[in-house]
């Protein structure tokens, strides 16, 4: 395909797709890494604002057998940075900052209210802007 105005500053960012938006079934599932190459977890969904529209966490799942038995993670969508090299997600974390954040059980979701939104986007030392 030849580089268009419209897809040129996606090759600039290493995006092949020149498409700038993803379907939210591609999203779930995808795998999240560290800085160092490790495989963290993946994406086991995403929650948007109802207003905004905006994506405000993404739902992180590792541990467990077979997916049983682990928890969930939710991180602030600002810490994930799209690796088309890797096909995933990386974040500035390591397993231990990650097991040691705000989780919940499946079926135990939390109320995801403003006061839950602090707790996260400040462990996670993102500011927030509302």
């Amino acid at each position: 395909m030849a580089e268009t105005t419209a897809t040129a500053p996606l090759a600039e960012a290493g995006i092949d797709s020149p498409h700038r938006l993803i379907a939210s079934n591609r999203v779930e599932g995808t795998a999240v890494y560290n800085r160092a190459g490790e495989k963290l977890g993946r994406i086991e969904y995403f929650m948007v604002d109802k207003v905004t529209g905006q994506a405000d966490y993404a739902v992180m799942s590792f541990g467990g057998l077979f997916g049983l038995g682990g928890k969930y993670y939710p991180i602030p969508w600002d810490v994930l940075d799209y690796d088309p090299g890797k096909g995933g997600y990386a974040v500035d974390l390591d397993r231990d900052k990650l097991e040691k954040g705000p989780s919940f059980a499946a079926g135990e979701e939390p109320a995801f209210d403003r006061r839950y939104d602090r707790n996260v986007y400040d462990y996670y030392g993102v500011i927030y802007t509302w």
